[in-house]
């Protein structure tokens, strides 16, 4: 599937158009390999487990029901809370702009429509920016500085 202007892909035209449940896995084992490979991405890579397998297929998991597709992760885990998840992390601006970094770089190789990669790339920003806005949030609450208002880029 190759969206035009006229015709804007959404979640599920997303995951069809990646390849399903492959396409996800896919993109996952590009991302964390991208992640374990660029050296600028290492503050990020070291907030996760030495091995990845786990953290790989719940990631797959998750976005092909973010996606659209089955609720795979919560079939087999229940809700999940993005922002509680990360919450004990050290998550700025920086990891964020990483972490996007490796999802665009994971998305580069893969042979889909470039309209596809910039839907996702969209969609990605969103829970990076949420999550990043909450980790802020919870080291100023936990320093016992101002409102979120006051957050600075590190």
């Amino acid at each position: 599937m190759k969206p035009d202007k006229k015709n804007k892909i959404s979640g599920p035209d997303a995951f069809n158009a990646l390849g399903g449940l492959q396409g996800v896995r896919t993109l996952a084992d590009n991302f964390y390999d991208t992640m374990t490979n660029v050296s600028e991405a290492k503050k990020i890579r070291d907030m996760h487990p030495a091995n990845l397998t786990a953290t790989q297929e719940n990631f797959t998991l998750f976005i092909c029901g973010w996606l659209g597709g089955s609720p795979l992760y919560k079939e087999k885990h229940g809700p999940i809370d993005l922002t509680k998840l990360h919450a004990l992390l050290d998550i700025n601006k920086a990891e964020r702009d990483m972490w996007l970094s490796c999802m665009a770089q994971a998305l580069d190789q893969l042979e889909i429509a470039e309209g596809v990669k910039h839907y996702l790339l969209e969609r990605f920003q969103q829970p990076a920016g949420k999550i990043c806005n909450w980790c802020q949030k919870q080291f100023l609450q936990s320093q016992g500085a101002g409102s979120p208002g006051s957050i600075i880029s590190h």
